[in-house]
């Protein structure tokens, strides 16, 4: 088994259940971490024996760009689709973090944190 983690992918989003935040949106930050045997590719160094984190980046960023108020529906859909399009992923891990929130404090950020596996 291997850990493939990507740390602090940087997205500008429109998400939040306020009106304001669909219009003016704001900074994020992603991080995801998968689980899978790795031990092939490291035999092999073939791209096609890996998990490929150039597709993980696409579908963070795919994902992020659709709308929603929940940050727990925004990483849902994450995890959704990288268990459905990355076969050799046993388990994902996914934190989606919205930099300073709209929450009447000096907070600098709040993060919903979801996992999945097979």
């Amino acid at each position: 088994m291997g850990v493939i983690k990507l740390k602090n992918i940087k997205v500008f989003s429109y998400h939040g259940c306020l009106d304001e935040e669909s219009k003016i949106g704001s900074e994020y930050r992603v991080d995801l971490k998968v689980h899978g045997d790795l031990s092939h590719s490291a035999k092999t160094d073939k791209l096609g024996d890996t998990i490929d984190y150039v597709h993980l980046n696409k579908i963070v960023k795919e994902e992020m760009a659709i709308r929603s108020k929940l940050l727990e529906t925004v990483a849902e859909r994450i995890l959704s689709r990288v268990m459905h399009e990355l076969i050799m992923v046993q388990k994902a891990k996914v934190e989606v973090s919205k930099i300073n929130p709209p929450i009447g404090g000096n907070v600098a950020m709040v993060t919903v944190s979801r996992t999945k596996s097979r």
